[in-house]
């Protein structure tokens, strides 16, 4: 059987919980030459959508609670974010294809260095992983 995409989907962002904010953001900034597009949050509630050069992005949130030299038990992978047209029906359509509910669509302000709206949706694929959709024409 041949699937039919989405129309239009690509990868959006993957999501990373880190231990050492500031020096992540360094890192990928030096190591990467990524770019700080967009933040939001204090403390350990920080959080940043660093652009990568190719419309594609890596988002970082602080509060990894792990000791230092620790691993995640899963690896510091949050979730992966596909970029989408309409996030109800990529929703519906993954829900039918056998995702597990996670959190259904809805639209929110992000209040970060300026307020973007998005619409996402979360589930869960077959291995337990996380797939966020995102629409949104600005990031």
């Amino acid at each position: 059987m041949r699937a039919t995409n989405i129309h239009g989907p690509g990868l959006h962002h993957v999501a990373i919980r880190v231990r050492d904010f500031d020096a992540t953001l360094r890192f990928y900034a030096e190591a990467l030459g990524c770019r700080q597009v967009f933040g939001w949050g204090e403390g350990e509630k920080r959080a940043a959508l660093l652009g990568t050069g190719d419309g594609n992005y890596l988002e970082v949130f602080a509060g990894s609670k792990r000791p230092p030299g620790e691993e995640a038990p899963d690896g510091p992978i949050f979730h992966f974010a596909v970029r989408v047209p309409d996030t109800g029906a990529a929703y519906a359509r993954a829900i039918a294809a056998g995702a597990t509910p996670q959190m259904e669509p809805k639209t929110l302000d992000v209040e970060g260095e300026r307020i973007v709206t998005v619409r996402i949706a979360f589930c869960k694929g077959p291995d337990g992983e996380s797939i966020e959709f995102f629409e949104n024409e600005e990031l």
